[in-house]
């Protein structure tokens, strides 16, 4: 049997575990070439260390080159136009036109623009670059204000404004000016990660532990750099001295031009992550369904899982995998080593189920060890 061509597009969590499982499971009957715009890969979570200043840029990134498997090429490139029906894919470099299976996990980008003021005036740890930059006003902060606002959903990450805070709070702390800075948190959300009840009672109580000022339903539009006033959308004027955004997201550039994206994300059928045309798969931070499963790392790896096995049946005419569930684990920072851990499903029941782990320091090492092992997995 000839082996069929899989064209996956970004090396993000997707991409390398889909990558990774096809290595496994179907080295003789798929060639893989994996596609990225970057150098390397790091891990979203390591963008807080950044702007602590604890790791550097180089320190967190893994270069891609470091991939070695028998049936899997990677190149560095920009995907310029995306044909869905034929599966032509069109880089900076090639053209694609013999592909079997397209696996569109591209992630998401960001819109600065859509927040007048904020690429003039504020900050973000979202991007490498802007944890650099943070990184850099906070180590000339001497006190004030920090406003650390949501600008939009859906985003990636769930915790991870959170966490923003609650580091925030420790790195203050520890310099000992906390007293002299005032943080505060708005989002559009009725409650902080809300998964569930529990899991959302367990970031209120990390908030309300560390004195951080919160404005649940509350959307910034716009901020003005020279008065530092933010705005928002019921009409309140929120006054601050570091702003922190968390940006608006959108779908990377090709898509909006290819088809798949008539309403900004590209829809998946949520069992098996088919698009609407034929052996094109959308999975991870890029793709939406009628349920709601987050953007974040874990959650587009567990449906690599399913694309793998749903791309090996179809070569093999073999029964389908059973169906994603949207299942992970989740850590996230509290500042001091503690680490909290919700273990969830979004779409194994009726409603997600979510088991939540007060923060604690053993899941430090964990979280470390979730790293570690994935790092071993895709590059070794």
């Amino acid at each position: 049997m000839p082996q069929r061509h899989v064209l996956i597009l970004g090396a993000g969590f997707a991409g390398l575990e889909l990558a990774t499982r096809l290595s496994e499971i179907a080295p003789d009957t798929t060639r893989v070439t994996l596609i990225d715009r970057n150098a390397a890969f790091f891990f979203g979570f390591s963008k807080l260390e950044v702007m602590l200043g604890r790791q550097t840029a180089d320190e967190i990134q893994i270069p891609y080159n470091k991939i070695a498997k028998a049936n899997v090429t990677f190149r560095q490139e920009t995907v310029t136009a995306i044909d869905p029906e034929t599966r032509r894919v069109t880089t900076d470099a090639n053209v694609y036109d013999d592909v079997d299976h397209l696996v569109v996990a591209m992630g998401a980008d960001y819109d600065f623009d859509a927040t007048p003021g904020l690429a003039e005036g504020g900050h973000e740890y979202y991007t490498l670059a802007g944890a650099e930059r943070l990184r850099d006003a906070l180590a000339d902060f001497a006190g004030g204000r920090v406003l650390l606002s949501i600008l939009g959903q859906p985003f990636k990450c769930p915790p991870a404004p959170f966490e923003g805070s609650f580091m925030l709070d420790n790195l203050f702390t520890e310099r000992g000016t906390r007293d002299g800075v005032s943080l505060i948190t708005t989002f559009p959300m009725r409650g902080p990660v809300p998964v569930t009840g529990e899991v959302s009672q367990m970031f209120k109580d990390g908030l309300a532990a560390r004195d951080v000022e919160v404005h649940p339903e509350t959307l910034v539009t716009h901020i003005d750099p020279d008065t530092k006033v933010a705005h928002t959308k019921d009409g309140r004027e929120i006054p601050y001295d570091l702003f922190i955004a968390i940006p608006i997201h959108r779908a990377p550039e090709p898509l909006a031009a290819s088809g798949l994206a008539p309403n900004g994300w590209i829809p998946v059928d949520q069992d098996d992550l088919h698009t609407a045309f034929d052996r094109v798969y959308a999975l991870g931070d890029v793709c939406t369904g009628p349920r709601t499963v987050p953007k974040a790392g874990i959650f587009a790896e567990s449906a690599a899982l399913v694309v793998a096995d749903d791309i090996v049946a179809d070569i093999e005419g073999s029964a389908k995998p059973a169906p994603y569930e949207g299942s992970g684990v989740c850590y996230a920072e509290f500042g001091g080593g503690l680490v909290g851990k919700v273990e969830v499903s979004f779409l194994r029941g009726d409603a997600p189920e979510a088991q939540r782990h007060e923060p604690a320091l053993e899941f430090l090492e964990e979280k470390r060890e979730f790293g570690a092992v994935r790092v071993a997995r895709w590059f070794s």
